[in-house]
């Protein structure tokens, strides 16, 4: 029988009115420190604005934000899309980076790991690593993957997915069935103690209840947070604003080290940054690009096959589709993106919007190690095009997270990008820095998980009236 978020609430305190960001800003203001947040996908950039993202995470170049005080910065890992060795190395590399660059910098810093609101990713081995790196492997691992915008929610422990006005248990959506980082539980307790492979038991997990955040307040959370075991794991439970806010200034003003990771939602509460209204055409494109705009598809999840169906037959779009079997066989992979950059380009030039996206069936090789190849392989034929077109697009969605990661770094050659917004609730717009392929240019991050089925039609069409 299906659930709504009403029938599961019935029994749960009202969220409080008054938020409480004015605290946690005061909070943070007297800590000065910097929130960093690792991203193992670009999308996770898609609740905060005035940030900068970072693709790269040298000493030198994390030192350079801490010595500026910046309050927030991404550093985009895309470690989703690597193998779980190199995901490992990647994550322990970057917290040792971390710890020197705030010892020369002189500065105090707090991490989030930031991973998928549906629990896919490198988790928990992401997590170690990092603490490994940062010399922090007794720190307590708070996991909080509600992701409000997004229709994702934790309560009673369980974590649910929401399609129309039903709540699913995440261990039965598509989502759980993900070929690399596939689980069967929805109870966070559960999911934990399946991840870890018996590691850390369920019923050692400990849980900070809605009822017991919205009764008790931050003191409550600072208080659970205090107590708890070193090396302690710790879930969330959230549908509300208001909840992450009464945890967020908990965790401010507890005494133990942690380490969140989390999906997107906490990101600027922790912050204390303000909601901001959705970016209107205007703000996004120059005035007077005739060129079409590029369109990239490389999520192959059902609800990004579904935008893709919806925008190919309700707006007014070229497109060139491109088989993966194909690339993956072709004799000349290099021959063959040039013919592609070759045909998007005069497309452009001819004020089309373009839409370039692989084939749908999905193909998978013997074990996760050989999909997360295969991913790679397709992923990179996409880069080689977008780094051969020559004419800039009046500008670039990416579709999923390892595409846009990948247009971005290695198509686009970005090293620093800044947040501007969301043009729909989810889903970030970048501006892009000089150092670019092409400099200023408009860059929405368009999340795999992450809409509705016309959704991408809906933000094609708004972008075709500027």
């Amino acid at each position: 029988m299906p659930t709504t978020l009403q029938q599961l609430l019935q029994n749960v305190p009202p969220a409080p009115k008054e938020s409480l960001l004015p605290e946690i800003r005061q909070k943070l203001s007297s800590m000065q420190q910097t929130i960093v947040v690792l991203d193992d996908d670009p999308t996770g950039t898609q609740t905060v604005y005035d940030v900068p993202v970072l693709t790269e995470w040298s000493t030198e170049v994390i030192e350079a934000e801490f010595r500026q005080a910046t309050p927030l910065f991404f550093i985009l890992t895309n470690s989703r899309s690597l193998p779980i060795r190199k995901a490992n190395q990647l994550a322990a590399t970057i917290g040792q980076n971390l710890n020197k660059a705030a010892q020369k910098a002189g500065r105090n810093f707090f991490v989030i790991s930031r991973s998928d609101s549906t629990l896919r990713g490198h988790y928990p081995n992401e997590v170690n690593a990092l603490l490994v790196g940062m010399q922090q492997t007794e720190a307590i691992r708070i996991l909080i993957p509600a992701f409000l915008e997004g229709g994702r929610y934790t309560i009673n422990d369980t974590h649910y997915v929401q399609e129309g006005n039903d709540l699913i248990p995440v261990g039965k959506t598509p989502f759980a069935q993900d070929k690399s980082f596939g689980f069967s539980a929805s109870n966070l307790k559960d999911w934990i103690e399946e991840k870890t492979e018996g590691g850390v038991k369920a019923k050692d997990v400990v849980s900070l209840s809605l009822s017991d955040l919205r009764q008790k307040g931050a003191g409550y959370a600072t208080e659970t947070l205090n107590a708890a075991a070193s090396n302690a794991t710790c879930i969330v439970n959230a549908v509300h604003r208001f909840d992450l806010e009464i945890f967020a200034l908990g965790l401010l003003n507890a005494d133990v080290p942690v380490i969140c990771r989390t999906a997107a939602s906490i990101v600027p509460v922790l912050a204390g940054l303000a909601p901001k209204p959705l970016l209107t055409c205007d703000q996004l494109l120059p005035q007077g690009s005739a060129n079409g705009g590029l369109i990239v598809v490389g999520s192959y999840v059902p609800k990004s096959t579904a935008q893709l169906e919806h925008l190919l037959e309700h707006a007014s779009v070229q497109p060139i589709k491109l088989d993966v079997n194909q690339i993956l066989e072709h004799s000349d992979p290099e021959d063959f993106a040039q013919q592609a950059a070759q045909q998007i380009d005069q497309l452009l030039t001819d004020q089309q919007d373009t839409v370039v996206y692989t084939s749908r069936d999905l193909v998978s090789g013997q074990d996760k190690e050989e999909n997360l190849k295969i991913g790679q392989r397709v992923s990179s034929f996409l880069t080689n095009v977008i780094k051969q077109i020559s004419i800039k697009p009046r500008y670039i969605l990416a579709k999923g997270g390892i595409t846009s990661s990948d247009t971005a770094t290695k198509g686009l050659g970005v090293k620093k990008a800044n947040v501007l917004g969301q043009i729909l609730p989810g889903v970030p717009v970048w501006k892009l820095g000089e150092e670019s392929k092409f400099p200023e240019l408009t860059y929405i991050v368009f999340p795999g998980n992450v809409g509705e089925a016309d959704s991408i039609t809906k933000v094609i069409n708004q972008l075709k009236t500027n």
